[in-house]
């Protein structure tokens, strides 16, 4: 067995790890983005704080789109070099 082939189940295992923080990141900023759509008012907070949360959350997305292609492309590479 080649050392490529040992290695692929660590990396395989360190991607699903990967994907699992990307869909907790998406679940959280979405979950307390909304959270703080729905209490900004109630706060009686400027409505100029609802674009600082629309821009946290959009750099989390961003983040999380970023690291979802870094996945896909590994997966491509290994399924590449079988």
């Amino acid at each position: 067995m080649s050392a490529q082939h040992q290695d692929r189940p660590s990396q395989q295992a360190a991607l699903a790890a990967k994907g699992r923080l990307v869909s907790i990141v998406i679940l959280v900023t979405m979950g307390l983005w909304l959270l703080a759509l729905w209490l900004g008012p109630k706060l009686g907070l400027p409505g100029r704080y609802a674009f600082l949360f629309d821009f946290a959350a959009l750099a989390g997305l961003f983040w999380a789109l970023i690291v979802s292609f870094q996945i896909r492309r590994a997966r491509k590479a290994q399924r590449g070099n079988e």
